[in-house]
């Protein structure tokens, strides 16, 4: 099964840092594994947040697979699906695209029945704006039937038309010959304050960008929070949307947060579990050399888009020229978005998580393989790295010893420069290079 080449169009022109050529189409980065899902796969499902580009990039797809297209959006067609599913997946003869599945969690099972009938691989195509495995009964329904393949906003990479090598050239160690081509479209700020998501990238202005991302999180919170989960006082979850902003890229404390929420810690953790649904935050689990502790230790907690972040706590150009501090929380989360994104589609496969000990020592980001090998990365929004920037990651290395692949502190400046064994100061725009 063959592909064409999926690009998404938008009205805003990017310079490429390559040829120098206005562009004015984004292709996304994960449609390669969307490829080899499909071919040895029944069911695959693309999840992430509404406005990401599922739907865009399916109905390109929609075609070459020579599939049906449905989408639960359309009125009639999910109360068809909602009121008879078995019969609504009995009547489809072919492959098949279903837009928005989250709305009908009760067609599930009867594409576990299709499936168990005929496992021909790329039967189903799915997309969901809600993790649907966070439904009750879902999570075994389709178990061994069904990949799941994450889609998030665009990744840096990818609005300058790169596929991104990062992690790979981080389990290689290789950043001899990695020598630093600065972009010449957006700053590291611009990239920040306008995020990834497709209509909030096309948007220049930047007050027509806010007013976007408003109607994105008023629409969001009240449709699909509906949809999704029976939650009341709706009203509650905007303000506590802004509180979890401003804590970005720290520390996950539930007491704190619902004392600063006034929301009781059952509540809180219910709203907690619709957010994280919706995509709209991400939770970082802790790392530990004991993989039991991992699950008691605290998390850190980034919004899912750095352009929401800002867009919620009022932060501009502006006012981080004045605030430094919060540019670097903001960039932090940036950064953690963009080894998100890239992680969906890399080689190796990596699980990320953040690593602190208990005398204070961090590391923002640790990429972890199968096989136990591990990466790290700590972030700086500013020009210059000195020795101890790198005291978190040195603790690690030692403490890891061959089981240490690299670690990088990323940084604002233009020089790949070594810091001793298997570390680098690494410039933050060779994260989006090749």
């Amino acid at each position: 099964m063959t592909f064409p080449e999926v690009l998404v169009f938008i009205p805003w022109l990017a310079i490429s840092p390559q040829s120098g050529e206005n562009i004015t189409m984004i292709r996304r980065n994960i449609q390669s594994r969307i490829q080899d899902a499909l071919a040895d796969t029944p069911v695959v499902l693309l999840s992430g947040a509404r406005q990401t580009g599922k739907t865009t990039l399916v109905q390109s797809l929609a075609g070459n697979l020579s599939a049906e297209y449905f989408t639960l959006d359309d009125v009639a067609t999910l109360a068809l699906a909602r009121g008879d599913p078995a019969g609504f997946i009995r009547n489809l003869t072919g492959p098949v695209i279903i837009d928005e599945i989250q709305k009908a969690p009760e067609l599930f099972p009867a594409i576990k029945l299709a499936v168990d009938r005929n496992r021909k691989p790329g039967r189903f195509l799915l997309t969901g704006s809600a993790n649907v495995m966070a439904l009750p009964r879902l999570s075994e329904s389709l178990a061994g039937r069904m990949e799941i393949v994450p889609l998030f906003p665009f990744s840096a990479g990818e609005i300058n038309g790169v596929a991104e090598t990062t992690i790979r050239r981080l389990f290689a160690d290789d950043f001899n010959r990695w020598k630093h081509k600065a972009s010449n479209n957006l700053s590291l700020v611009e990239r920040v304050v306008r995020g990834g998501y497709p209509q909030a990238v096309e948007r220049e202005d930047a007050t027509r960008r806010s007013a976007w991302f408003a109607s994105y999180i008023s629409t969001l919170l009240q449709r699909d929070v509906r949809d999704f989960a029976r939650v009341d006082a709706l009203h509650a979850l905007p303000n506590l949307l802004k509180l979890l902003a401003a804590r970005s890229a720290g520390l996950f404390n539930l007491s704190d947060v619902g004392r600063d929420a006034r929301l009781p810690h059952s509540t809180l953790t219910r709203y907690l579990v619709v957010l994280e649904a919706l995509f709209l935050v991400h939770r970082l689990a802790a790392w530990s050399t004991n993989i039991g502790k991992r699950l008691v230790k605290s998390a850190k907690l980034h919004i899912g888009d750095s352009g929401l972040a800002c867009h919620l706590i009022g932060a501009d150009a502006a006012r981080f020229k004045h605030d430094p501090s919060l540019l670097g929380k903001i960039v932090e989360s940036f950064v953690v978005g963009e080894f998100l994104k890239q992680a969906s589609w890399s080689e190796p496969q990596v699980s990320l998580y953040h690593f602190r000990t208990t005398g204070g020592v961090e590391v923002d980001l640790i990429l972890e393989q199968a096989n136990g090998i591990i990466a790290g990365v700590e972030v700086k929004a500013s020009a210059t790295v000195t020795p101890a920037d790198f005291v978190g990651l040195q603790g690690l290395r030692d403490q890891l010893g061959k089981r240490f692949r690299a670690g990088v502190v990323v940084y604002t400046g233009d020089q790949t420069i070594p810091f001793g064994d298997r570390l680098w100061a690494l410039p933050m725009e060779n994260l989006w290079a090749r």
